[in-house]
């Protein structure tokens, strides 16, 4: 009822007096409103949040939701709330978050996602519960963030800066810390770890626990620390205020360079983009539950340039990706301005389902595989196959392969085993492990990994009418 309507009946009838009939209506838009507002903060706690899949090696299988179980993993995929991670023997991974905090996950590690989500205050709520395995955790501390751990029986809410490792096996869990210190909550009560200090959990004795120093490193330890001085070295730069998130900046920093363009401004371009390159050359349609079809790169630089900004042809320059506009988490069809012609976008699979359909162009090479000491790059791979900080110069390296077509390039060593050592570390702890019972809530094996059809793109890419010109360099 209108308030025009509503006042003239109440006048005709002689139910109160003007004072009284303006007071009752007030009370009544009052209540309408309240109820209408508290509705809203349950809504706003459900926005969802999409963090990043951003490193992919062995066997990694992932479980969206969507009813299909574990799947294999892929590189760049979206993870999202009530998401569930794991790995096999041979199988590490790591999850970035917006902030560029990390989790990484050694082999036979189970971690799920129960909440990833955005307050009404802006805040990210972020719990992640370890099931099983090593996790590293390397939390940057961004302002209001609620970052909580659940290992075992002990819960760890982090506030400020750390760089800890957990470890959960059957009859005890560790937590140890690099940098900074934290209080973990626990049926035995609060328990202070300082730097360099480790807590272990008895598992079977209600979770008594006991404080240790000078705790003995793990065999990847290693292996974090150097994926740790990777992130340090290439987030750094002048270009690293282009988005409002700041994960993938240090990929993008390794695997390419930022530059301008007239007419465009400051975009960027990865290394090794020849003649007849584009960037939907390489990728995934995956399907999640409530959004749909989501594109997933499998280049490694593949996350901010798809989700972020826009693609654009530049007459000389070939494909660059230029900042700016609103953050996309989820990008039905990424954004391309002047295509160049008979160029076709990428469109997801008209028909909605749970198949993920693999495009492939330019000789993909799946992640995740063996990492060989020596590797073949050509001038029209943009980085594919190429392992994060393997090279120490690949601007160097852009420039010979450019003038050349190709080049064999010798990859650093890798600092760690693949293999999964045959106990945990956790017996190697100064503090002293007591034989237990498995953890209330214990963890299946691994399945078989779901196949995945491979598909090519419904239309190949047409040659560009325009000769790529040799990316300039900073």
């Amino acid at each position: 009822m209108q308030l025009t309507q509503l006042l003239g009946v109440l006048t005709i009838r002689g139910v109160v007096s003007g004072e009284r009939m303006i007071k009752r209506f007030c009370q009544t838009a009052l209540i309408a409103a309240m109820a209408y507002l508290l509705a809203l903060p349950a809504f706003a706690d459900s926005q969802a949040r999409v963090v990043r899949l951003s490193s992919v090696e062995g066997n990694v299988q992932v479980d969206r939701n969507s009813g299909q179980g574990y799947e294999k993993a892929f590189l760049n995929m979206p993870i999202t709330q009530g998401n569930k991670l794991r790995t096999s023997e041979d199988g590490r991974a790591e999850v970035e978050f917006e902030d560029s905090s990390t989790l990484r996950v050694t082999p036979n590690s189970v971690l799920e996602f129960p909440q990833l989500s955005l307050r009404d205050s802006g805040a990210k709520a972020s719990t992640v519960e370890i099931k099983q395995g090593t996790t590293y955790v390397n939390f940057r501390g961004e302002k209001n963030a609620e970052f909580t751990l659940n290992f075992g029986r002990e819960k760890v809410a982090l506030t400020k800066p750390v760089h800890l490792r957990i470890e959960l096996a059957d009859a005890e869990s560790t937590l140890a810390v690099f940098k900074g210190d934290v209080k973990v909550e626990g049926q035995s009560g609060p328990v202070d770890v300082s730097k360099k200090h480790a807590v272990t959990f008895d598992l079977a004795d209600n979770d008594k626990y006991e404080l240790a120093g000078n705790f003995e490193e793990d065999p990847y330890d290693s292996w974090d620390k150097q994926q740790e001085q990777y992130h340090d070295r290439y987030m750094a730069s002048n270009y690293s205020n282009y988005s409002p998130y700041m994960y993938g900046t240090s990929d993008l920093n390794y695997y390419g360079n930022f530059y301008s363009v007239p007419g465009y401004g400051t975009v960027w371009q990865p290394y090794f983009t020849g003649f007849g390159w584009d960037p939907f050359m390489n990728g995934a349609w995956m399907w999640y539950p409530g959004y749909g079809y989501s594109w997933v790169s499998g280049y490694p630089w593949g996350w901010t340039p798809y989700h972020y900004g826009s693609w654009i042809f530049a007459p000389g320059y070939g494909w660059v990706w230029q900042p700016g506009g609103a953050w996309a988490g989820w990008y039905t069809n990424p954004r391309v301005i002047n295509p160049p012609p008979r160029f076709n976008p990428p469109h997801p699979p008209s028909t909605p389902g749970n198949t993920t359909v693999v495009v492939n162009r330019g000789g993909f090479t799946p992640p995740g595989g063996p990492a060989s000491r020596k590797i073949i790059i050509r001038n029209d791979s943009a980085g594919l196959g190429i392992p994060r900080g393997s090279i120490r110069d690949l601007g160097k390296v852009n420039q010979k392969v450019s003038q050349e077509g190709s080049v064999a390039v010798k990859l650093h060593p890798a600092p760690v085993v693949l293999a999964s050592p045959t106990q945990s570390s956790m017996s190697r702890s100064t503090a002293g492990s007591t034989p237990g019972v498995r953890p209330s809530a214990p963890v299946s094996r691994p399945a078989p990994v779901h196949s995945t059809p491979h598909m090519s793109a419904p239309s190949p890419h047409a040659s560009s009418p325009t000769p790529h010109a040799s990316t300039p360099h900073r």
